[in-house]
């Protein structure tokens, strides 16, 4: 499993546009293959983490290369993103609790 920490921070003309791509964009990453979960948060100061897991490489690989994605990416450069922070890890080791 493989999991991505995005760390971001969003400028001030990320706007309606943004809110429609982001929006296809959780649409598209749920219909990759090998694609788990994802999740959003934001904190007091602005900064967003999203955090999204993978069953392997090459599903994450598909979505880094995505023809929209990459649109996406190249917009976010461009106009969204104040700054972008993302680590990619390998999960090691995983551990539950459920209360019944």
């Amino acid at each position: 499993m493989i999991v991505i920490l995005f760390r971001s921070k969003l400028t001030a003309a990320a706007g309606e546009d943004y809110a429609q791509w982001s929006a296809e964009m959780d649409s598209l990453i749920r219909e990759n293959p090998g694609f788990v979960a994802v999740k959003s948060f934001r904190a007091d100061d602005g900064e967003r983490l999203t955090v999204v897991w993978f069953s392997d490489a090459d599903s994450l690989r598909a979505w880094a290369t995505h023809p929209r994605h990459l649109e996406a990416q190249r917009l976010g450069r461009t106009k969204w993103y104040e700054y972008y922070n993302m680590d990619v890890a390998d999960i090691t080791r995983t551990s539950e609790f459920t209360r019944a």
